[in-house]
């Protein structure tokens, strides 16, 4: 864009700290004698984009050294300021104010629209950096939102909304594509279908040969996500699971061998080394247990009947 065009959209620095317009307020500012503010909080959401200068941010207690590219989200009732360490050199930036009930308002479309914002609530994550190309996306749609403000063309404030929401959805993509990489989702998903499909199938033979046709990856990388995201092999999972299912079905059927082969066991003495060492007592001994509780169920249902 050029130099121009720029500074006719600067506008001149002022302190003030309050909205006037009821959705947003949008400035661009270069300085070249920046004045510093005191501390303070908005009632507003503060959207902040760093371009040039030697600028220190403090957000409560912590103070960060701002980087060109760096994105600052200020939510409501949180103190901060800016201080210039080089008075000489110029100070750039976007700051981008949006009110609680216009973020509301994009948050009622979508809660996509609200990643960032909880982030900052919740995590007090408030600086996010993009590198040269990204951040100069962000300031060609910033310098458009400000152009459109200025026109008093059909269909401007319809225009804005648009210009404005889809600069706060891309900054919320991006930022969730940052913290949850396509091969991480990938994988996240792959270890859900899994386990879904083994819970499906718990009755029937489950190898991984059958889990790396199913589902077209190698049994190396099923055996690698599954391990990475439950913390257990598949093998122990499917087992668990296996003698979780004949722990319930005992206490319906009462047959051990019956049982046990119904639940997708085939070995009974492996079967039986897998139940001691999970529940700290042999099948038998379970099935004693449960036919003690039930008959003190039935003395004790028996004694209030009469």
């Amino acid at each position: 864009m050029p130099n121009e065009l720029r500074k006719d959209l600067r506008a001149v620095f002022t302190t003030r700290q309050y909205m006037i317009s009821e959705d947003f307020e949008i400035f661009y500012y270069s300085d070249l004698h920046f004045t510093p503010t005191q501390p303070h909080s908005h009632s507003y959401y503060e959207i902040y984009f760093f371009v040039n200068g030697n600028i220190e941010f403090n957000i409560g207690s912590e103070t960060h050294h701002l980087i060109p590219g760096d994105v600052v989200l200020m939510p409501p009732g949180v103190s901060h300021y800016a201080i210039s360490h080089d008075p000489g050199k110029r100070y750039q930036r976007f700051v981008l104010w949006v009110s609680r009930d216009y973020y509301q308002h994009f948050r009622s479309i979508s809660p996509d629209f609200a990643y960032i914002f909880q982030l900052a609530e919740e995590e007090h994550r408030y600086i996010h950096h993009y590198d040269t190309i990204a951040f100069n996306a962000f300031q060609s749609k910033l310098f458009e939102i400000i152009q459109e403000t200025h026109q008093t063309r059909f269909g401007k404030d319809a225009k804005v909304d648009l210009l404005i929401s889809g600069l706060i959805l891309d900054i919320n993509r991006s930022i969730y594509e940052r913290d949850n990489p396509p091969k991480l989702r990938e994988t996240a998903h792959l270890s859900q279908s899994l386990i879904t499909y083994i819970d499906n199938h718990l009755t029937e033979p489950i190898s991984l040969d059958d889990l790396a046709r199913e589902f077209f990856v190698s049994k190396c990388h099923i055996s690698h996500v599954f391990k990475e995201h439950l913390g257990i092999s598949i093998h122990k999972y499917i087992q668990k699971k296996r003698l979780a299912l004949f722990r319930d079905a005992l206490r319906e059927n009462g047959e051990i061998l019956s049982t046990f082969t119904n639940c997708g066991f085939t070995d009974y003495s492996s079967f039986y080394r897998a139940f001691k060492k999970e529940y700290g007592v042999s099948p038998s001994h379970y099935q004693m247990q449960i036919s003690k509780e039930s008959a003190e169920y039935e003395n004790r249902t028996s004694s209030v009947s009469n």
